[in-house]
């Protein structure tokens, strides 16, 4: 099993950029599919960016795609969501999740779960 911890979150003007990392203590990292997600105040959480084990296939929700990237580093047990043009609609607290079956956009198909960090953009 893995542990996800988030960090990065913070304060962002509208266009700014931001860089979340998820780091995953757990000797099988490599195996899992990792993936971020999001959760606005009064909505659901939703998927935002997911790659696959050896970092090779990568995909993105519609809102974010062309703004946001997702990388992971297995030799550092860490995947990465570098944001840019960030607009206020992207202010949520932002989860790292782990997934055994691949990739899934609900929340439901992944077993582990980080404790979130909040991004907000505002000027």
């Amino acid at each position: 099993q893995v542990q996800p911890v988030e960090s990065g979150g913070g304060l962002v003007q509208p266009g700014g950029s931001l860089r979340l990392s998820c780091a995953a203590s757990g000797r099988t990292f490599t195996t899992y599919f990792m993936g971020w997600f999001r959760q606005a105040p009064g909505k659901e959480r939703e998927f935002v960016a997911g790659i696959t084990r050896g970092g090779g296939s990568t995909y993105y929700a519609d809102s974010v795609k062309g703004r946001f990237t997702i990388s992971r580093e297995n030799a550092k047990n860490t995947v990465y969501l570098q944001m840019g043009s960030l607009k206020p609609e992207d202010t949520a607290v932002y989860y790292c999740a782990a997934s055994n079956v691949g990739l899934r956009t609900a929340p439901a198909g992944y077993e582990y779960w980080g404790q979130g960090t909040q991004v907000t953009v505002s000027s």
